[in-house]
């Protein structure tokens, strides 16, 4: 085996540089995949794995992602949360891969909401 250069050294780190800044820090948008049991049953690592890999073939930089547990709904999962700041969040169910990549392209990007897909907009509240 090769031995690793300087180079190529630079190279992973700033792989593994843009990787954390799709899931951690300061952007204009946060995408949610809501990751319990019946999410990762219905799909959603799929779903995630597409998104992550259409963000970093576009080259997007400034749309956190992050997971989260179930959110109640299972029959209606894998569902994201897709929270564009300044705006109410809107609550994406019944997706596939092809269908986040859509809620990506048209919603965090083109600024329209996916319509087909939305399940509601805003934050829950307990009273």
């Amino acid at each position: 085996m090769p031995r690793l250069t300087i180079e190529d050294l630079k190279k992973i780190k700033e792989k593994a540089k843009q990787t954390m800044t799709l899931r951690s820090g300061e952007a204009r948008a946060r995408v949610t995949i809501h990751m319990g049991t019946c999410g990762i049953s219905a799909g959603a690592r799929e779903v995630m794995a597409a998104l992550l890999k259409e963000m970093e073939t576009s080259g997007t930089t400034d749309v956190l992602v992050s997971t989260s547990g179930c959110a109640g709904l299972c029959s209606r999962e894998p569902m994201a949360t897709v929270e564009i700041r300044d705006q109410a969040p809107i609550k994406y169910v019944d997706l596939d891969p092809p269908t986040i990549l859509k809620v990506f392209r048209e919603h965090v990007i083109g600024g329209k909401v996916v319509v087909a897909h939305a399940l509601g907009s805003g934050s829950e509240s307990t009273g």
